[in-house]
């Protein structure tokens, strides 16, 4: 047994390999143990707070200080065994990248909190927590990027002539590319402006309707006739934008056009119908009922009031009901609904004289 134990092998004994086999499954445990009254006694105390970053505090060390000192604890263990140089450059490699690897995903992973808790305090929060993917994907890919060159450069690749050449490459890249990287900016823009949310009823140019996806290129949205409409970023952003899911209350103006055979009380009282048929509606809040205009061929009145809802088919219930209140105000009152025409007013001699003209005529 002890000339087992004693042979050598890339200078070191089995004896060696066997203390840092029993060293690295003692670090092992002893992490195991001291993680488990570590994560004890935080959950004890987060259970006293509602706190997102308590929380992700016991997360990050489950995720990350876990294997973090799992690695310590190898590393440090092959450390006591004679190394060649060759394998002495492979666990510096190894090193590096699994410092680079947790850094990255240690940053990544604490953005992600970060953006999230903001995210959550705002008005529909969990709703704007699941834009954030596309976000997430560009941050990751800097961060990536970055940590990739920081290992390049540790293990001394000189990465300033690489850096040089994805700059002119990036020069290349974005000048065929700049409307794409121009839908991606402005989707930036459109997460932390917040000129709309999916939800939202909007209106850009002519086209209407319910916004259900924010990308990072396209944004879509269902119309009122059923169809998906897709709009770029940089169009969204560049136009015109009436959100009505914010509006608080919509103000209302309509005419009501009577025939000119009213009576002078008829258009007197015709005002204070208007505003009682308007003010017989909940939600509703009067501004002004007016005898407008003389019209082409009506007495014209114009009403104003403001519907305390941002809900279009609340307001289209509520017109309703003080159309058919109108309609049933002016029958009761004999007063008849103006239509575009025109009455022609001629002396009885040119009448007589017309109809002459008219019978040589025919004869």
């Amino acid at each position: 047994m002890q000339e087992f134990l004693e042979r050598t092998y890339y200078d070191n004994t089995v004896k060696d390999y066997l203390i840092v086999a029993g060293l690295i499954i003692l670090g092992i445990i002893l992490v195991r143990i001291i993680n488990h009254v570590i994560d004890n006694r935080l959950k004890k105390l987060t259970q006293q707070t509602d706190n997102v970053i308590d929380d992700y505090l016991i997360e990050s060390i489950d995720r990350f200080g876990v294997p973090v000192l799992h690695f310590i604890v190898i590393y440090l263990s092959i450390k006591t065994l004679h190394l060649s140089d060759q394998v002495a450059d492979i666990l510096r490699v190894a090193t590096l990248v699994f410092v680079v690897f947790f850094a990255v995903r240690f940053i990544s992973t604490t953005l992600l909190m970060l953006l999230r808790t903001y995210v959550r305090k705002q008005e529909n929060g969990e709703e704007k927590v699941k834009q954030l993917g596309g976000v997430m994907l560009i941050i990751n890919i800097f961060i990536w990027i970055g940590g990739i060159l920081v290992l390049l450069d540790n293990m001394g690749i000189d990465v300033t002539a690489m850096i040089a050449g994805l700059g002119i490459g990036g020069i290349a890249i974005a000048l065929a590319a700049q409307n794409i990287l121009g839908d991606l900016f402005n989707y930036f823009v459109i997460f932390f402006d917040r000129p709309f949310e999916i939800g939202d009823f909007i209106i850009i140019d002519n086209k209407m309707g319910v916004v259900e996806y924010i990308g990072i290129k396209t944004t879509r949205v269902k119309s009122l006739s059923g169809e998906q409409l897709v709009f770029s970023n940089s169009d969204l952003t560049s136009s015109r934008i009436h959100n009505y899911k914010r509006m608080e209350r919509r103000r209302i103006v309509f005419k009501v056009n009577v025939i000119y055979q009213t009576t002078l009380e008829q258009v007197k009282k015709i005002p204070s119908v208007l505003k009682a048929a308007v003010e017989s509606q909940e939600l509703t809040q009067f501004d002004r009922a007016h005898f407008q205009a003389y019209g082409e061929s009506s007495l014209d009145f114009e009403v104003v009031y403001y519907i305390l809802s941002a809900d279009y088919n609340q307001y289209m219930d509520v017109q309703q009901e003080i159309n058919l209140r109108i309609f049933e105000e002016f029958q009761n009152m004999g007063v008849e609904f103006a239509y575009p025409t025109r009455t022609l007013f001629v002396s009885g001699q040119d009448a007589d004289a017309d109809n002459e003209s008219a019978y040589g005529k025919a004869v």
